[in-house]
């Protein structure tokens, strides 16, 4: 057979951490009002958050959110979003030219994620404010009541602290679009400074500093190098933003775009242990990928409608409709990030509700997914366990500026829990294609689960029939003594759960 893949249980590539599964939540368009929140609904709860929404969010494996931005964060004053809500200000959002109501601020997120189990990450204002804004916010969240910050917040409502463990200092402030846009050097030291501060604090938090918000950035590289520089003691982590659009370029030329993003990884990794070693360091900086998706509408045309519409409550924005050909690389992407959990140890998919999101929803009516929910919700639900690297033999192709592109992209899972191995394929070809998986150094008893995620018309979207592009169960597969042989659709993807004895 042409293609195959051997798997051995000895190559290891790591345990998957589950806050890989995360999402991302900003104060932009209608992510949060009509999103996540939306007080008069017939599913709000008791503070106004749509429970069909959280739902779906924890249908689709969401254990971890990032808030409030973004963009947003770095023209916000946390504290306008706190106390009595007929006494918050509204204010003019410059990041997205919005009116906010700070209706919903930190104490209404905290009680969403706590009562949803999902892990909230906070992300401090570096762009207009500094340490002591910071550090605020980390007493107010954190600290036992007794001093100022703290006793507002039992004074709101919470008397037992919130313990946010992790903490992104700032977003992509390498980006000249970002209000207090700093070079390097500048974002480097006050990010030092800031968490020094904050780890005096509250030592036990986990600190994100910025990374480049994307790979094709002039500045790439120069200011991971700079910043790592000034922060490798005080950071846990470096974050990595990623989206890919191209759908222009043809099918297979878009879904070879996860190879981008697995090469960006590695050059941040080698970039991080350059830094370590020149340092004699023990400690080994991992990557906090806290915004990753697929863009499909082009951020000039996001920025003209901002323009063309300035200063509404939660105007409908950058709201873009995703395909069964979107789902692809977006499930590409998502498997890089287990390929990389040696290292990648934090994902939030951007973003949740109607901004190139997952779940969509309707003003006061109904909420319902896009194509690139489910290969989340298959991933996310089922990728438990060790990673192994998988040797794949087969097809390539090239593209204008990828060679060897996997006809077949693959992941595969150990979850020693359910004593079973998890198999994802992407089949980036056009046409059916035969792969061969190699299991000879495990003991099969039987294939317990197979899903495809597929349609005739890879251009096919939910809007009209939400059931449109949704998984099936399939039997394609041929189990002998030391293979299987799998018959992938064309453009799709598939989960294969195997039992081992």
């Amino acid at each position: 057979m042409k293609n195959r893949i051997v798997i051995d249980k000895d190559f290891k590539i790591g345990k998957v951490d589950k806050r890989i599964f995360g999402s991302f939540v900003e104060h932009m368009g209608r992510v949060v009002y009509t999103g996540i929140y939306e007080e008069n609904h017939p599913t709000a709860d008791e503070d106004g958050f749509r429970k069909d929404v959280a739902e779906l969010a924890k249908k689709m494996g969401v254990g971890l959110v990032r808030y409030p931005g973004g963009n947003f964060v770095s023209n916000y004053n946390w504290m306008d979003g706190i106390g009595p809500k007929e006494n918050r200000p509204r204010k003019r959002d410059l990041a997205w030219k919005s009116i906010e109501t700070n209706e919903v601020g930190i104490d209404e997120f905290m009680k969403w994620a706590k009562r949803y189990d999902m892990e909230p990450i906070m992300a401090v204002n570096m762009g207009t404010k500094g340490i002591d804004e910071a550090v605020a916010l980390l007493e107010y969240c954190n600290s036992e009541e007794g001093t100022y910050y703290s006793n507002l917040r039992v004074k709101y409502g919470s008397k037992e602290p919130y313990k946010v463990k992790t903490w992104c200092l700032g977003n992509e402030m390498d980006g000249e679009w970002q209000i207090g846009h700093k070079t390097a050097h500048e974002y480097g030291r006050l990010a030092h400074e800031i968490g020094k501060a904050m780890k005096v604090l509250d030592p036990t938090i986990e600190l994100v500093v910025c990374g480049s918000s994307m790979s094709r950035n002039t500045t790439f590289g120069d200011w991971e190098r700079e910043v790592l520089s000034n922060t490798y003691d005080e950071a846990d982590y470096i974050s990595l933003h990623q989206y890919y659009d191209g759908q222009d370029k043809g099918t297979k030329s878009f879904l070879a775009r996860s190879l981008d993003m697995e090469r960006y990884i590695d050059l941040v990794c080698g970039i991080a242990d350059l830094e370590k070693k020149k340092r004699n360091s023990k400690k080994t900086m991992n990557i906090c990928f806290d915004e990753w998706g697929v863009w499909s509408t082009p951020d000039y045309e996001v920025q003209k409608w901002v323009d063309e519409h300035p200063w509404q409550i939660a105007p409908p924005l950058g709201e873009q409709i995703y395909t069964m050909e979107d789902s692809l690389l977006f499930a590409s992407m998502m498997m890089v990030l287990l390929k990389k959990c040696d290292r990648v140890k934090i994902g939030c998919q951007s973003l949740l509700t109607n901004i190139s999101a997952c779940i969509m929803t309707k003003k006061g009516g109904e909420a319902w997914v896009q194509p690139i929910y489910f290969p989340f919700e298959l991933i996310a639900n089922n990728a438990v366990g060790t990673v192994l690297q998988s040797k794949y033999i087969g097809e390539t192709y090239s593209t204008d500026d990828m060679e060897e592109v996997p006809l077949i992209d693959n992941l595969v899972v150990a979850n020693e829990r359910d004593n079973e191995l998890v198999l994802f394929f992407v089949n980036r070809s056009e046409k059916k294609e035969e792969i061969s998986i190699d299991i000879r150094a495990f003991k099969v008893n039987g294939i317990r689960e197979s899903k495809v995620l597929f349609h005739d018309d890879i251009k096919t979207n939910n809007v009209e029939n939400h059931d449109a592009v949704r998984p099936q169960e399939i039997v394609n597969y041929e189990l002998n003594n030391d293979d299987i042989k799998l018959l992938l659709k064309p453009f799709s993807f598939q989960m294969l759960k195997v039992g081992l004895e």
